[in-house]
């Protein structure tokens, strides 16, 4: 039964890979059909399971039968009634026979619905390794996605040229800049800058300091007095 269930299941989804569809839908789909099979695996497994506790409870049934006539012929037997005996044990050996024949097809039930159990076990163990190969192959096809996306942008980018108007973007850049500082360095030349004028400040600072330090020196006698108001 889960066998064919499988085999269908797995033509389903070679199916659907030659058609070349989306990996994801593909799995999805697959899981799918994996869990209405785990459904209806269940279902069928309810019903064997539940002939097989029937069948134990016949068994169960027709031995308690048995052992109840054969007390019945033990009470004959003790009343001296061998006739009823007799009969009694007919009806203890249909039981049993019926007890036989009851636990044979129980014991065989019990097989079928152990292996049906493991089974089911091993479907949903699938199911959800299905859905971990999903979650890892749906990242993967990502970031395939992503570097494919990536790839065919930077190929565009070569192929229109961008690299190239950049660089010639830069270059305009700093022709201007050079220009600008050109046009600077002229416009100084013309027109005394704040620090210029700071400078010729200071240069009428150090002309003070020249004319003090000669009148010192000609009260020390060291120049000719003259010099202090030269």
């Amino acid at each position: 039964m889960f066998d064919r269930m499988m085999t269908m299941i797995r033509a389903n989804f070679d199916q659907m890979l030659s058609k070349a569809e989306d990996p994801q839908k593909v799995l999805d789909l697959a899981i799918v059909d994996m869990q209405r099979a785990l459904v209806e695996a269940k279902k069928q497994v309810a019903v064997v399971i539940a002939d097989e506790r029937r069948l134990h409870k016949q068994a169960q049934g027709a031995a308690a039968a048995a052992s109840h006539w054969e007390k019945k012929a033990m009470l004959a037997v003790r009343s001296g009634a061998d006739d009823l005996a007799r009969a009694a044990l007919v009806r203890k050996k249909e039981h049993d026979e019926l007890a036989q024949m009851y636990g044979e097809q129980w014991s065989a039930q019990k097989n079928s619905s152990d292996a049906l159990r493991s089974a089911l076990v091993s479907l949903s163990q699938k199911i959800a390794e299905a859905h971990r190969t999903r979650r890892v192959l749906v990242a993967r096809m990502r970031r395939a996605e992503a570097q494919r996306t990536i790839n065919a942008t930077l190929a565009g980018l070569d192929a229109r040229g961008h690299e190239g108007a950049l660089h010639r973007m830069e270059e305009r850049v700093t022709q201007i800049e050079a220009e600008a500082e050109s046009t600077l360095e002229l416009t100084e030349g013309f027109e005394p800058s704040l620090e210029a004028q700071f400078r010729a400040l200071e240069a009428g600072s150090v002309d003070d300091d020249l004319a003090a330090l000669k009148e010192r020196m000609a009260l020390e006698g060291h120049t000719p007095k003259a010099l202090a108001s030269a």
